[in-house]
This record gives C-alpha cells, sequence and structure tokens, in this order.
C-alpha cells in the first residue's frame, strides 16, 4: 500500500503500540521542570546560540547594537517566510525543494505585472496566488499522481526554475522608481517607532502560523499525518487533502517571501540564490522540527534562523570569506540532524529502560482498611 507522499506504509503500523510507550505515561508526568527543559526541541540550539552571541558580543564591538539587531532581523526576512512554510512541510514527514525557485519565479510575475503598469493591489495578488498555485500544483502531483515528494518537488525545483529565467529572458527587471513599488519600498525599509515593518510582519506572521498548528483542526490532522499516515485515514482524516493543503501553504509562503526579496533588493532577478533553499531547511531542522515527521514548531524554526542569522552576521563582521558561510551552514545542518537523531535515541533506551524495571511494571500496594487483619 502507498501513502499520500509515495512512500510504502503497513497495516500494522497503526494497529501496534509498544508497551513501553504505555508503561511511559503514567512516569512522564513525574518529570521534574528542569528535566522537561533539558528534553526540549530546541533547547541546544538556544544555548549555542546565547554563547555565539556572548563571544561575538566580546570580540566585536558592533555586534551588541541595535542598528546590528534590525540589520540581522531584516536580513533574514526572506528566510523566515520560506522556513514557516518548509516547517509546515517537514512536519508534515515531506520536503519540498522547489520552495526557492517558486520564490524566484513569483518574483518575476511581480516584476512583469508592476511593469506592465497594473496597480500595486493586483501585482500583490498575482504574486502571492501564483506562489500559491505552484505549491497546490506540487500538492496535486504528489497526492493525485502518486509520486514522491523528492521526485516531485526535485523536478519543479528545475522547472520553476527555467520558467524565471524564460520568462523574460534571463534579465533582471529593475523596479527602482516604478509607479508603486515605494509601497514595497516603504515596507521593507521603514519602521514603526524602533521597530521595522517588516520585523513586525514576521512576528504577525509567526504568531498565525504558531496558531495554525496548535489550535486549529488542520494543525492536529498535520502532526497525525507526519506521525503515521495510515493511522491518520483510519481515524477519519483525509490525508491526501491535508498533504495537498500543506504544500499549498508552502507555495503561498513562497509567494509572500518573494514580495519581501524584490522590495529589498528594488529587482525581479531571474536567478535563486544557490545556498538560500540549503539556509531554509537547516533554519527549520536546526530548530527542532524532525525530517521524520510529526513533531515541530515554528517558535523553533524562529530559533534556527536567528541562530544561522546571528552566524553569518559574525562571519561577515568577523571579515570571514563569504565563501566559507556554505560550509558552516552545512556543517550546521549536520550536527543538528545529527543530535537529534543521538536525543531519539536516548529518549528511546530511556523509555525502554524505565518499561523493564521493575518499579515502572509493579502495582501500588492496596491500602488497609481500619479494622481489617493485617
Amino acid at each position: 500500500m502507498t501513502n499520500d507522499h509515495g512512500g510504502t506504509v503497513t497495516p500494522t503500523d497503526s494497529a501496534t503500540v509498544p508497551t513501553e510507550v504505555v508503561a511511559e505515561a503514567p512516569r512522564a508526568a513525574k518529570i521534574s521542570p528542569l528535566r522537561r527543559l533539558s528534553l526540549g526541541r530546541y533547547t541546544g540550539v538556544l544555548v549555542a546560540l546565547l554563547a555565539v552571541c556572548v563571544y561575538l558580543s566580546l570580540t566585536q564591538d558592533v555586534f551588541l547594537t541595535w542598528d546590528n539587531f534590525m540589520n540581522i532581523a531584516k536580513s533574514n526576512s526572506v528566510i523566515f517566510v520560506l522556513a514557516i512554510g518548509a516547517t509546515f512541510v517537514i512536519i508534515s514527514a515531506g520536503i519540498d525543494l522547489s520552495t526557492v525557485s517558486a520564490a524566484t519565479a513569483s518574483g518575476m510575475i511581480l516584476g512583469l505585472t508592476l511593469q506592465a503598469g497594473w496597480s500595486i493591489v493586483l501585482v500583490l495578488l498575482a504574486t502571492v496566488f501564483f506562489g500559491l498555485f505552484l505549491g497546490l500544483l506540487n500538492g496535486m502531483m504528489i497526492t493525485k499522481l502518486k509520486i514522491s515528494f523528492l521526485v516531485v518537488t526535485l523536478g519543479t525545483l528545475s522547472i520553476y526554475q527555467s520558467f524565471a529565467l524564460v520568462v523574460h529572458d534571463g534579465q533582471t527587471i529593475s523596479l527602482f522608481g516604478k509607479p508603486g513599488f515605494n509601497v514595497l519600498g516603504n515596507f521593507v525599509n521603514h519602521d514603526i517607532g524602533p521597530f521595522p515593518i517588516l520585523l513586525v510582519f514576521d512576528l504577525i506572521l509567526l504568531l498565525v502560523a504558531g496558531g495554525v498548528l496548535r489550535y486549529t483542526g488542520f494543525g492536529r490532522a498535520l502532526f497525525a499525518v507526519g506521525s503515521n499516515p495510515e493511522a491518520a485515514r483510519l481515524n477519519g482524516i483525509n490525508v491526501g487533502k491535508i498533504i495537498l493543503f500543506t504544500y499549498g501553504i508552502a507555495g503561498l509562503t513562497a509567494g509572500i517571501a518573494s514580495v519581501v526579496q524584490v522590495g529589498r533588493l528594488t529587482s525581479a532577478a531571474p536567478q535563486a540564490d544557490p545556498t538560500l533553499l540549503l539556509t531554509v531547511l537547516a533554519a527549520v531542522l536546526i530548530g527542532g522540527t524532525a525530517y521524520t515527521g510529526g513533531e515541530g514548531g515554528v517558535l523553533g524554526t524562529l530559533v534556527g534562523v536567528l541562530f544561522l542569522g546571528v552566524v553569518q552576521n559574525g562571519l561577515t563582521l568577523s571579515s570571514v570569506s563569504s565563501f566559507w558561510q556554505g560550509t558552516v551552514s552545512g556543517v550546521i545542518l549536520i550536527s543538528a540532524v545529527g543530535l537529534g537523531v543521538l536525543r531519539d535515541r536516548g529518549f528511546t533506551l530511556r523509555t525502554r529502560r524505565m518499561a523493564r524495571s521493575p518499579s515502572a511494571l509493579a502495582e501500588p500496594p492496596s491500602p488497609i482498611e481500619p479494622g481489617a487483619p493485617s
């Protein structure tokens, strides 16, 4: 039997519940608050982020300035928006390799429509809905044609990138001074009090995405599908629809990210940053979202984006060649996933040991009633 990601599932996956998990359930409530913190998905990256910040504050005078912090926030906004969509996809036990190419193609749509004299409202709607369409196209091929998500998104990565090049003969569309572009310029460059508008927008997006994952039926169904799609189907969840909507969300965030990108660059470029996809995926996985699906969240993704942004900022302030930044991101990604695997193995071993210990399986003695013989 094949699942909606194009992989293979067995019916016994949803019918068997490990006895050690059942035995562990009453003991989980006894874990101390400090121990719960140590088992957090992104505790390690928070400690690493703090350590890097302390080091940079001691070695770089500029690091602790407000302008530098706001620069980190602005320069990583595109990564953050794309990572929000990637978080949804990875929670579903999938991956979208085409999200950066979709953002590039959407950016070209923005450039062409703005250059053609469309109103800024229509331009933004066309851009965002084009990104949504590309994401839904991925989801349709995965759920309806039963093609693996890796094959689909790897293919559309090339297709969307080619579209971005063909649609304007590989030429960059300069938008500086075009009617309506000042709205985008104000969005990415102006402030609300001491805070950039872009930062406020990112926080709103974080709250919306977190609310969807935590408080909606779709969010609960998404975690169920990522954990075990066959069990989710047996419980009445329309797995295909959930996966379709998930890739649609990834496409929607690609369209939004293209608006931010074009606003920052003042032009629509047909070439995608070759390291951007790695950075987006690294931020999600570093933030504790499990690549196997069913576990994660956007707060961890925010921590991952901040960590990579601070590291990149530190490399720039330290005058380290930008050629090394890809190496650093790759090493951090492998380390984060490796540590996550070790953490999960350690938790599984602890669970099994607790389940096998006599104290975990022993029944508590029944109280003796007053007057009963002992």
